[in-house]
């Protein structure tokens, strides 16, 4: 046993999964960031729907978290943790060829569109939708792999809430850079869309992925067994019955739904009140995501605290900055929740998964599940915001999304179960 531990080496595995969650940190980013420009390009004549249908973008990606959470749980037990990581990659490469497709459709079309009373939508908006759809499955293998890997994975010095940060450090450094990526580089001119900008850097995209899904087949990636089942084994309990799992994936789906509502929604929130908040709309999203990374870096110094603490503090300090923007209207207060949502990931899933033994691929396919609020939070932000002629009150979703996660930190964590 002990020579065993000895000659298992997670340093390169450890550095693999980082750079993973970083891409999915990127992918993620810059999908969300493409509802303002996507609504400049393809919603022209959406009429009063056009928050609501800018908002499908994230909705549908982040749909695909709830619709294959299920079959990347099958393709850990089936596949292993490469074979499910390298398939993520692939499905992504088909999504970015859709985006392609998007964009290429929208020039060549001559003006295909769909028709509804005075909303007229073009056909490459539907196509788009799908891009986003695809790749928000091919993130859900790589997450429901990467996520349990870096829990478990024992390299010497570090804990499983440590690993997490340290990862989510990557990913907060990618998500800071994606928006300033979508602003400057895919969409230099912001005041006229150019959908053949997608172009060059979907490839670009396309012949990196390629590159990572080559080296990591060739990749030596222990398994890691106390974490993984197989088609044999039977597992006597519903992965349901255990409440702190249950709990978590609700606390994932509104952790996940709140951080991306602020993410994707924040610019069309400041371009929406005009003036000097409009002009600044993309550095703040730029800079809520850097404020995950400067909470990553700090929270990987704070892996002794217990996480259940982490979630605590950190709930109650961003539903107090998103009752001061409701009350001030002030979207920079809004750029602050960043610092704080930063290290409840890293949090939320170790308490989720914990005493689960074999049950933990399938915990892991359970709670990608919950990413779907990703999906659900920004759709009906957006719903309200059409509804009630502003974003201004809307965020008041986001404020009781913060109570339930001050709840599961309180209580709701607690394992009443654990496999022996």
């Amino acid at each position: 046993m002990n020579n065993t531990k000895t000659e298992t080496n997670y340093i390169m595995p450890f550095i693999t999964m980082v750079i993973l969650l970083s891409l999915v940190g990127f992918i993620t980013v810059i999908n969300q960031q493409f509802q303002a420009p996507m609504q400049a390009a393809f919603l022209k004549e959406a009429g009063d729907l056009k928050n609501t249908l800018a908002t499908v973008i994230t909705f549908s990606f982040f749909l695909a978290y709830l619709v294959m959470g299920g079959v990347s749980a099958k393709s850990l037990i089936k596949n292993g943790y490469r074979g499910t990581l390298i398939r993520g990659l692939i499905i992504l490469i088909g999504a970015f060829m859709v985006f392609e497709l998007s964009a290429f459709q929208f020039e060549q079309s001559g003006g295909s569109n769909s028709t509804l009373g005075n909303i007229t939508i073009p056909h490459a908006y539907f196509i788009f939708i799908l891009g986003s759809f695809v790749a928000g499955t091919g993130l859900t293998f790589l997450q429901s792999a990467v996520n349990p890997y870096l829990v478990a994975c024992d390299v010497k010095g570090t804990s499983d809430v440590q690993r997490q940060t340290i990862a989510g450090a990557g990913n907060s450094m990618m998500t800071t850079i994606a928006p300033i990526f979508v602003g400057s580089v895919i969409f230099q001119n912001e005041t006229e869309i150019q959908i053949s900008s997608l172009y060059i850097p979907f490839a670009v995209l396309i012949a990196v992925v390629a590159v990572l899904a080559f080296t990591l087949a060739r990749l030596h990636l222990p398994e890691i067994a106390s974490v993984s089942s197989n088609k044999e084994d039977r597992l006597p309990h519903s992965v349901w019955s255990f409440s702190h799992l249950a709990l978590g994936v609700v606390a994932i789906f509104i952790y996940v739904g709140v951080e991306v509502a602020v993410g994707a929604n924040i610019v069309m929130y400041a371009k929406d009140l005009g003036g000097s908040f409009a002009e600044k709309a993309t550095f703040m999203a730029s800079l809520y995501w850097g404020g995950m990374l400067v909470g990553r870096l700090f929270g990987s110094f704070v892996s002794k605290i217990p996480a259940n603490t982490q979630l605590l503090f950190t709930s109650i300090a961003a539903g107090l900055l998103v009752l001061a923007s409701i009350i001030t209207a002030n979207p920079w207060l809004l750029v602050g929740m960043g610092l704080f949502h930063s290290i409840m990931w890293p949090a939320i899933f170790p308490l989720a998964i914990e005493g689960l033994g074999k049950y933990t691929s399938k915990a892991s396919g359970a709670l990608m599940m919950g990413v779907v609020g990703g999906a659900i939070f920004p759709l009906v932000q957006g719903i309200m915001a059409d509804t009630m002629g502003g974003w201004e009150w809307t965020w008041i979703l986001v404020a009781v999304g913060e109570v339930y996660l001050l709840y599961y930190a309180l209580a709701g964590h607690k394992v009443k179960k654990r496999v022996d």
